[in-house]
């Protein structure tokens, strides 16, 4: 079997293979948390949310999948055909391949290059394209006002999150997530983890990540009281499901990051037990479970507002800890407490 793999053919057949299981996980996993996200919303509200189809509602989101499906495709008169079709396709694609660098466990990764965080902000990045094309090819205003408006907000908050990201690289010496997981890894359990040396930029990073995906309190892009949908307004059946699987694909990935990034990845937070990809899920769906928790309890920010907050708040917050962290790590302040680079060496 080793000999067969390592010909050109079971090599490429192996990486297919590898592809269609993160494929699969992604996919998978996303149905389950459109599930949870009804289910706490619910819960909050005090009503039941899915409960017909299936055992306590565990198909519903399948059913809702296939209506999707098997509707039929409206495609609005004026409305340019190919860039319609595209957007969507590449909304979930840009998003997918995110998952080919993350790590759920030491080796448990597609492609452990040394540039990660380099491939996710350059697909994270172009998925505003999908939602811009979407918003202009659809020939109206309300969906084209909700591109422009979605074009500004994930501009302005990829910027204090990659500054926030900087700060990360600085401590680890490396790009790579995995290297920067084991840079956490230590004697004192989730006490060596990053949330405690970046604490201020663990909130601002996790708002950020709302602004970044469009999530509540920051959903304006598809703002239901003022532009009906937004971007997806003239959108039905399977474009419209590329388009609400890309978004929650996108949630997903920051829930990786900040597990990755503040968290230990799939380290264990209490020293002598074993760490696994258990306990990347667990993290990943802990920070799911916040974001669910912030759309049900938080109302809805004024356009001004979230712009201020992006551009007169985050950005030079996230900046001064950049040359704040530099500045510590550079001179070794508490050892290795900000400098894990040197601890190689």
């Amino acid at each position: 079997m080793s000999e067969f793999l390592a010909t050109p053919f079971g090599t490429f057949l192996l990486i297919v293979l590898q592809g269609l299981a993160v494929l699969a996980f992604v996919m998978i996993s996303m149905v389950w948390l459109v599930y949870g996200d009804r289910k706490i919303w619910a819960a909050v509200q005090m009503r039941r949310g899915p409960n017909v189809v299936g055992p306590w509602g565990l198909l519903q989101t399948f059913a809702d999948a296939l209506k999707y499906v098997v509707k039929e495709i409206v495609i609005p008169a004026g409305a340019d055909k190919f860039v319609f079709f595209l957007a969507p396709l590449l909304s979930f694609v840009l998003a997918m391949l995110t998952f080919a660098v993350i790590p759920f466990a030491d080796g448990w990764v597609l492609a452990n290059i040394n540039v990660a965080i380099l491939f996710v902000f350059a697909a994270s990045s172009l998925e505003v394209y999908g939602v811009i094309m979407g918003g202009w090819a659809s020939n109206s205003k309300y969906p084209f006002l909700g591109s422009l408006r979605s074009a500004a907000q994930m501009i302005s908050y990829e910027v204090s999150i990659g500054l926030i990201i900087i700060g990360v690289i600085i401590s680890t010496g490396s790009m790579n997530l995995s290297q920067i997981v084991l840079a956490q890894k230590g004697d004192y359990g989730l006490l060596n983890w990053y949330w405690l040396p970046h604490l201020p930029m663990v909130a601002l990073f996790f708002i950020s990540a709302l602004a970044e995906t469009n999530r509540p309190p920051f959903d304006l892009p598809e703002a239901e009281s003022e532009l009906v949908a937004g971007f997806m307004v003239e959108y039905s059946s399977t474009p419209y499901l590329l388009f609400m699987a890309g978004e929650y694909i996108a949630i997903w990935l920051m829930c990786a990051l900040m597990s990755i990034l503040f968290f230990g990845g799939w380290l264990s937070p209490i020293p002598g037990l074993p760490d696994g990809v258990l306990w990347m899920l667990a993290k990943m769906v802990f920070f799911f479970f916040m974001f669910a928790m912030v759309k049900a309890i938080t109302p809805r920010y004024r356009y001004d507002q979230l712009m201020r907050i992006g551009w007169k708040v985050f950005l030079p917050l996230s900046g001064a800890w950049v040359v704040i962290v530099a500045f510590l790590a550079k001179f070794e302040i508490f050892g290795h407490f900000w400098a894990r680079w040197t601890m190689g060496g």
